[in-house]
């Protein structure tokens, strides 16, 4: 019996010493991480406001962790593609997703997306918020928000706004607006801001919400009018831009906004060494003057703070698609 019960402890001893021996190079993988190249894949093409916040964000990253941080562009779907391509990457700590204010309207946009957006992946941080501008081609006889409802509701359904497509930020924040106001305006998709731009410059359409990085340039060109910033505060780049709310429409707001995330299981401690390091970044002196250049508010906050800001997109912009009855292209 008593060499039964040797028996028995040296297997316990060597199991426990086979798990650690298990164990302690995931262990020592997270100790040490990042001890290789990470990616970050942006879902969008190349010199878009996803792509040139991640560029960045990546660039400062690789600077304080001393490893790579490479930028993969997988565009596609209204980043439906490349954030898809994260929830099947290994959950090692090596592959993250820049998403931006899309990510939220998805699941209220499409009867069946690729992925869980609330089981298939883990935030990790908002790195940033872009407030929209709102911006009206100089033939429209508009100085500000007041004069745009006023002139709106003297001129039902001739007022035409643009957006990058269907669902787009840009889209929703006017379709809000105009549920607040109670304005009727027609809305024109375009296959990306590019072509909205165009058409606000030459007159097609009237009106257009779109990043700050889009608008001010133009603004300040002279090419068209700026009358107002969805947010509750003036952008540094735009500073005689008064803010929606300051014109007397309470609680309107509507942004685009760039946040990290990694696939579900990465390890807790990886996700909270990124998230502190995000943070650490957006507050150098350098990046919050590239990021105010592009109208963009620096945020870098905690994997909870971060989950709780989708959960709260998810809720409002949903709520906007149902009573606009919004569909995707």
């Amino acid at each position: 019996m008593q060499m039964i019960r040797r028996f028995h402890g040296a297997v316990a001893v060597a199991f426990a010493a086979l798990a650690l021996v298990l164990a302690s190079p995931f262990a020592f993988a997270q100790a040490e991480w990042p001890a290789k190249p990470v990616r970050i894949i942006v879902p969008y093409t190349p010199g878009g406001f996803t792509d040139v916040t991640a560029r960045i964000v990546a660039q400062r990253l690789q600077d304080r962790l001393k490893q790579p941080f490479t930028i993969d562009n997988k565009p596609g779907a209204n980043g439906i593609v490349g954030t898809e391509a994260l929830a099947k990457s290994a959950p090692d700590g090596y592959t993250f997703v820049l998403v931006i204010a899309a990510f939220s309207s998805s699941p209220s946009l499409y009867a069946k997306l690729p992925y869980d957006s609330r089981k298939d992946f883990m935030p990790v941080s908002l790195v940033g918020i872009s407030p929209l501008v709102a911006a009206v081609n100089n033939d429209m006889p508009i100085k500000n928000a007041k004069e745009l409802v006023a002139y709106a509701k003297a001129n039902p359904g001739k007022i035409s706004f643009g957006s990058s497509g269907n669902g787009a930020a840009a889209h929703l924040t006017t379709e809000l607006f105009k549920s607040m106001t109670g304005v009727d305006m027609v809305h024109i998709p375009y296959k990306g801001t590019a072509g909205a731009m165009a058409d606000l410059l030459g007159g097609r359409i009237q009106l257009l919400f779109d990043s700050a990085s889009g608008i001010i340039p133009n603004g300040k060109a002279g090419k068209i009018r700026m009358i107002g910033i969805s947010a509750d505060q003036r952008l540094p780049a735009a500073p005689d831009v008064p803010t929606f709310i300051e014109q007397g429409f309470a609680g309107f707001t509507g942004s685009t906004w760039a946040g990290l995330l990694a696939p579900a299981g990465t390890p807790q401690e990886i996700v909270r060494k990124l998230s502190t390091e995000v943070a650490a970044v957006v507050r150098m002196e350098e990046v919050k003057k590239a990021f105010d250049e592009l109208g963009i508010v620096p945020v870098g906050n905690t994997p909870a703070e971060f989950d709780a800001f989708i959960v709260g997109e998810m809720e409002k912009w949903g709520k906007v698609i149902r009573e606009a009855k919004v569909k995707a292209e």
